[in-house]
């Protein structure tokens, strides 16, 4: 599930049961943070955007949220980090991500797009797979830009992204996004907060001023 129009997984009674939400210009995203340093960071993000940015300190799965963000392989593969945590969670949502993958994108999802797919659950129902590296367990070098890419590719799909259902942006009110390339990535939490930051103006404030970062 891509956010091109008309693609989906089969998956059409996942979420369909839900009224489409009131029409706004961003999503609410929570930062989720298990530990200090990515906590601190997140904060740099709520107090520096336009919009409704909160930070939660613990397990993005206890966040309340229509979405929750795979910061992915570029495979689908969900073996390690919080993408392990999520297919424990959620025990369909590896094959989800593989077969989106698969029949979308040729079994490689490039970095700097993402997809969509049911989680197989009511509540988070949808899944957003954002790669930040090729290969599983990649780590990244100290300048990548990973992080910025995957969090553009999670903004654009929920503004443009189109679901059986409709519109993404009618479906999820509410992301729940961990750190990107944080944890096997080796991406400083600094680092990926800034890119986070400048993702989000690009994609919902590309005149904003962005204040050095």
């Amino acid at each position: 599930m891509t956010a091109e129009p008309g693609t989906h997984t089969g998956h059409d009674d996942v979420g369909s049961s839900f009224p489409p939400l009131p029409d706004r210009p961003t999503p609410e995203l929570v930062l989720c943070a298990v530990d200090d340093l990515l906590a601190q960071a997140w904060t740099t993000v709520a107090d520096t955007v336009d919009g409704r940015v909160f930070v939660h300190r613990g397990s993005v799965l206890d966040v309340v949220a229509q979405a929750v963000v795979s910061p992915a392989n570029s495979y689908g593969w969900m073996r390690g980090g919080i993408d392990a945590v999520y297919a424990r969670a959620y025990p369909e949502v590896e094959q989800n991500v593989r077969s989106a993958v698969l029949a979308y994108h040729g079994g490689e999802l490039p970095i700097g797009q993402a997809v969509i797919v049911p989680t197989g659950e009511a509540e988070p129902a949808w899944l957003i797979s954002a790669p930040t590296m090729r290969e599983p367990g990649e780590r990244l070098p100290r300048d990548t830009v990973h992080p910025y890419l995957a969090a553009r590719a999670v903004f654009q799909q929920w503004r443009d992204g189109r679901l059986d259902q409709g519109r993404v942006r009618d479906l999820v009110h509410t992301i729940a996004m961990p750190g990107l390339g944080t944890g096997v990535g080796g991406v400083a939490p600094a680092s990926c907060a800034r890119q986070v930051a400048a993702a989000w103006d690009e994609v919902f404030a590309p005149g904003r001023p962005r204040h050095g970062r």
